[in-house]
């Protein structure tokens, strides 16, 4: 742990991830109470198509009450920077965080909070050199490890966002967070498999995570195992209702079950939560095709027209005619005028 229990107040932070295989979705990024912010589009082919979110939390390192009140110390740096952050002035937090790292330059928490600001900056490199200093300050402390994984993810660096938060995993094996993060990066890497794995890791220590249900139900997907994807979106939206996880459990009906009239069901269920999704609407139209298709009566069967027999009385064949005949015609004429001249002699 990093410094006295009085020193930190470990804050919620949501950070929404997508993975889309041909169109792209702006995410808003939000971090805790910092309400740090940011829209990221990215990319990817990722068989039949769907949306992944990641929920992930984390920490920025507040000051107690009385380290506070120094002002220009080091928690007043901190204090000053978070207020900065709160204001989404990422440049001026990242200011008085490199001042209270002047002040204190062996304190890990100030790496990692100008690192916080600095990616909610989108200045990625920039972030990752200080959580990289921050696991050099703090080596057993699966934090930093975990900020740069979720960086390194941000960049589509799965490979190198795998290898942090396995260390995360290592040194602290009892915390969701690193498996959820980790689950991210291995549906990002496509290694669906082991997606499953650290995504059941999640909600067998938090059984209410909707979102795990939900991003596990993807991997599911992926591995044509539809039964369990159907059953994941199922179970998170029994636990939060929300408007993805209908058109993911759509889409795996109409798509890969060809269940028509449930997959018209979820999409319009998820456009009673937002009608102005136009991509649904467009998913909503084709089910409906698809299933008027299925249903359609059969065409009657129409017995082939027997083709019309040729007629031999074609002009070619009229003429070849007269002209046997006239061949033979003459043959007869020939043979009676050499009759007669003999009987002569």
């Amino acid at each position: 742990e990093r410094g006295a229990p009085a020193r930190k107040a470990w804050l919620s932070r949501q950070c929404a991830i997508e993975i889309h295989g041909v169109h792209k979705f702006p995410r808003l990024y939000t971090f805790g109470a910092a309400e740090m912010s940011w829209s990221w589009r990215t990319h990817m082919k990722i068989q039949y198509r769907y949306i992944i979110l990641i929920a992930v939390a984390g920490t920025l390192v507040w000051p107690s009450g009385a380290e506070a009140k120094g002002g220009s110390g080091v928690a007043g740096h901190k204090a000053k920077g978070i207020e900065l952050a709160q204001a989404h002035q990422y440049d001026a937090a990242v200011a008085e965080f490199t001042l209270a790292i002047q002040a204190d330059p062996k304190d890990p928490a100030g790496y990692h909070d100008r690192g916080t600001a600095l990616r909610a900056a989108q200045k990625y490199p920039e972030a990752i050199a200080d959580f990289t200093k921050e696991i050099e300050l703090a080596p057993a402390d699966p934090a930093g490890y975990i900020d740069r994984g979720q960086t390194a993810s941000m960049q589509k660096q799965f490979a190198d966002a795998i290898r942090d938060l396995s260390k995360a995993v290592e040194l602290r094996p009892e915390e969701p967070l690193a498996y959820r993060l980790r689950g991210f990066a291995n549906l990002g890497f496509n290694d669906f498999n082991a997606a499953v794995i650290d995504l059941t890791k999640v909600v067998e220590k938090q059984p209410t995570d909707a979102e795990a249900f939900r991003w596990r139900g993807g991997a599911y997907r992926n591995l044509k195992k539809y039964d369990e994807a159907i059953a994941d979106y199922t179970k998170s939206l029994e636990l939060k209702p929300d408007p993805e996880a209908y058109v993911r459990r759509g889409s795996t009906y109409v798509t890969n079950m060809q269940q028509y009239e449930k997959g018209i069901a979820d999409y319009e269920q998820a456009l009673k939560i937002n009608s102005n999704d136009y991509e649904t609407q467009q998913r909503l139209t084709y089910a409906k095709q698809m299933m008027d298709s299925k249903n359609a009566p059969p065409a009657p069967t129409v017995a082939p027209t027997p083709a019309p027999k040729e007629s031999l009385m074609t002009p070619l064949n009229v003429g070849i005619g007269f002209g046997l005949i006239i061949i033979a015609i003459i043959v007869v004429a020939v043979v009676i005028m050499k009759r007669t001249s003999n009987n002569d002699v």
